[in-house]
């Protein structure tokens, strides 16, 4: 049970990230069994975040390189799904619009979406500083949000990653990285990160209401832009909540 865990584990780092974990093939568990541990990337990602912004000045320029070293990371997976979705809600009907997101070049609307978005992160991050626990909570959960999307809406195609990672579990599947997200939250001992968590909740809602309206369900690029957008989110309340108080 513990090696298949740890298999599971693996799958998601392979998926989600850069990080050296080998190579998906046979014998390796499936999206769907591995997609509890989705969440759990969201540790080394935000520590990355965090031990960045840490050993720089408070400003910019550390909010930058740390936004910077997270995308090397996870090589710039989320933001490729964002920008995709832009881009295919710009499509006249459902099939056109899945057709524009495939599509590998980048249109104007996913420009604009992925250079408002960095931007705004950054300059909240800026603000926000070394905060550890608020960094993971906000990394974990807007992970496990994605998880959520996997689970509460069908996929949109007959195959690619939202239909490879659907299928039927047990919500069960939520707590590791609900419990995880909840402990950061509760170590940061500010009440503005469960605010922060409510702002994401209504990012990804708002996300998934548009993507089961306009597409029929979720997505590869779905999933991403849930992530982005929620954690992009996230940083902006915490500034927001932490400098009104």
């Amino acid at each position: 049970m513990i090696r298949r865990r740890l298999s599971e584990i693996q799958v998601a780092v392979m998926l989600m990230s850069r990080l050296p974990a080998g190579q998906l093939g046979d014998g390796f568990p499936s999206m769907n069994a591995a997609r509890w541990a989705f969440p759990l990337v969201g540790l080394p990602v935000g520590l990355l975040v965090w031990a960045v912004l840490a050993a720089l000045p408070d400003g910019p320029v550390g909010a930058a390189l740390a936004l910077g070293a997270a995308t090397l990371v996870t090589g710039g997976l989320h933001h490729d799904g964002l920008a995709d979705f832009a881009d295919g809600m710009g499509g006249q009907n459902r099939e056109r619009r899945l057709e524009i997101m495939r599509d590998s070049r980048v249109g104007s609307y996913g420009v604009i979406v992925l250079i408002f978005t960095v931007l705004l992160g950054g300059l909240a991050l800026a603000e926000l500083g070394a905060d550890l626990w608020a960094i993971l909570f906000v990394s974990l959960l807007s992970r496990l949000l994605m998880v959520c999307t996997l689970d509460l809406l069908p996929p949109a195609r007959t195959e690619g990653l939202g239909q490879q990672a659907s299928g039927t579990t047990s919500r069960m599947a939520w707590l590791p990285g609900a419990a995880l997200a909840l402990a950061c939250g509760a170590l940061s001992g500010s009440a503005a990160v469960w605010g922060a968590g409510a702002v994401m909740l209504g990012t990804a809602a708002l996300v998934g209401w548009q993507a089961r309206r306009q597409l029929g369900g979720q997505t590869g690029d779905v999933l991403g832009a849930v992530q982005l957008a929620s954690e992009t989110a996230g940083w902006v309340a915490l500034a927001a909540l932490l400098g009104a108080g």
